[in-house]
């Protein structure tokens, strides 16, 4: 059964190899696999909000597709139970774009004889990454005054979902 890797294999932001081949078929990635995140807008945009709660990362990283989904579900689910359908704006604000890849290593019952792959192997593509620098923000919530601590409770739900650490910004709007 295939299994995603861990995301610690995906931790660190390094210059992606990028192949160049004499046969321009060959020179690009084929396929882009679909991005998991459903939704990047919930909640209403258009109400007058008192404060905004902003999700942001404290260290360099890549999150995936798919941990940033799992974290979305999460704070919109108690967003919801808390406020109700329309007394929030929550936003997710990166987007993920960067395409990982994998060069998939075969081992048998013979542990002298591994399988060594390519030199440059350009791998096949199996998921999206947002690239998040330090200080950037992942998610932002705009609640009224009475819906701070259930937003700040939400965000605080995230972060086990994510990788990295992160830290709850509150900012005053009006």
């Amino acid at each position: 059964m295939a299994t995603l890797r861990k995301g610690k294999c995906y931790r660190h932001m390094t210059r992606p190899y990028t192949r160049r081949s004499k046969v321009k078929a060959k020179a690009y990635i084929k396929t882009v696999p679909p991005s998991k995140v459903v939704r990047y807008d919930m909640g209403d945009p258009k109400k007058n909000y008192n404060y905004e709660l902003v999700l942001v990362s404290r260290e360099v990283g890549q999150i995936r597709h798919n941990a940033i989904e799992s974290a979305r579900q999460v704070v919109n689910r108690k967003l919801q139970e808390g406020l109700g359908q329309k007394a929030y704006c929550l936003k997710l604000l990166l987007y993920p774009h960067h395409i990982l890849r994998e060069n998939k290593m075969l081992s048998g019952a013979h542990a002298d004889r591994l399988q060594t792959g390519m030199a440059h192997s350009f791998g096949r593509t199996v998921g999206l990454a947002v690239r998040a620098k330090k200080g950037k923000a992942l998610f932002s919530v705009k609640v009224l005054t009475n819906g701070v601590e259930q937003a700040r409770k939400a965000l605080k739900l995230a972060t086990p979902r994510l990788p990295g650490t992160y830290s709850i910004q509150v900012k005053k709007l009006n």
